[in-house]
């Protein structure tokens, strides 16, 4: 689940931002300000056992974003693990953003870490779902070059409707998803999809 919506505070305009890989030994520190974000926007009620899931496993494909005072303004968590016994799939599980900070490419600059770290570790493709009507996380997820993949109804527990988006890192990726893949279950012609090459 990801979310990003509303403009910047202009308040925050010049505040310089760190940004950091998750360290175990901060957890007591991160954790808790880590699942208060993400409990205040997304819809879905994570324990705090999903979050040491991937934590405990994937704490470095987990990005913050920190104001000057080392306060969380931004996360995202990620895990990497082959998918269905073939590619290496990266997952980006969830994405959140302090609302005051908002509009600044952080969320941007999470996901791009998030990637770049996966790839370091051989990931052949990275998916990911979001809101249907979450215009502006789709937008960012598009900019960087995800497709949308499925569109996955009642996805949430609170009976909302989800768009699955896929990024393919590597040439034949998208070759050696087809027929594996449930993105391409329903699909009348064969496509290969653009290759993630970054962004600038």
């Amino acid at each position: 689940m990801n979310t990003i919506s509303k403009p910047a505070d202009p308040e925050t305009a010049d505040i310089e931002i760190r940004y950091v890989q998750y360290q175990s030994d901060k957890e007591t520190t991160y954790l808790p300000a880590i699942r208060q974000m993400i409990s205040k926007d997304l819809s879905e009620p994570y324990s705090i056992y999903v979050y040491r899931y991937f934590l405990y496993q994937w704490g470095d494909l987990c990005f913050m974003a920190l104001d000057p005072e080392d306060t969380l303004i931004g996360v995202v968590v990620s895990k990497l693990e082959p998918h269905r016994g073939g590619p290496m799939r990266g997952y980006i599980a969830m994405l959140a953003v302090k609302e005051t900070y908002r509009g600044k490419g952080i969320a941007t600059k999470l996901v791009r870490m998030a990637i770049d770290a996966m790839i370091e570790r051989d990931a052949d493709e990275i998916a990911l779902e979001t809101e249907v009507t979450n215009t502006a996380a789709m937008k960012l997820y598009e900019r960087l070059g995800f497709l949308r993949s499925k569109r996955l109804h009642r996805y949430y527990l609170n009976g909302n409707t989800a768009f699955r988006f896929l990024l393919y890192v590597k040439e034949g990726a998208a070759t050696a998803a087809i027929g594996s893949d449930e993105a391409y279950e329903n699909s009348d012609q064969q496509i290969t999809p653009p290759v993630y090459a970054g962004v600038s």
